[in-house]
């Protein structure tokens, strides 16, 4: 293997493993109740990501764009309480897991994913996104921020 190959190798590693550890630090909750209690504790929003982590494309994007950069995990852990609301293909999930999320799913009238909800420590939507929103990070923050003054 030549030295350029090797360098390149090692690199590809090294960034592999940065847009890991940004998703690794960021605690994903599943249950909404404790993270609305947690959210009125620390005066936080609450981040609803609805989402088919292992098959819809457009959601692996948005995690791969989005939620696994640097910039978003340091803006989620001052301002946000994260849930996955997922609904995968072939990932194990306990039966209360799946009854929740297709009960979350129903209440907000999610037709599509990925579909991102915001909501204030009372349980009120003070920001939707249905589909995957371009830009990264920034495009994302921006759109909570505008939200938050809003509510």
């Amino acid at each position: 293997m030549t030295m350029k190959k090797v360098f390149i190798t090692l690199l590809t590693c090294v960034a592999a493993f940065q847009l890991v550890a940004a998703d690794a630090k960021l605690d994903w909750k599943t249950d909404l109740p404790k993270a609305q209690q947690q959210a009125k504790k620390e005066n936080k929003l609450i981040l609803l990501d609805f989402t088919g982590s292992d098959w819809c494309g457009w959601c692996i994007k948005l995690h791969h764009d989005t939620f696994s950069k640097q910039e978003w995990a340091d803006y989620a852990k001052k301002n946000l309480v994260l849930v996955e609301v997922d609904f995968p293909h072939s990932k194990e999930q306990s039966e209360a897991l799946k009854s929740a999320n297709e009960a979350l799913q129903k209440k907000y009238k999610i037709d599509g994913f990925p579909t991102i909800i915001v909501l204030n420590a009372d349980g009120n939507v003070v920001w939707k996104n249905e589909g995957y929103l371009s830009g990264g990070p920034k495009a994302m923050i921006d759109e909570i921020e505008k939200a938050k003054k809003k509510a």
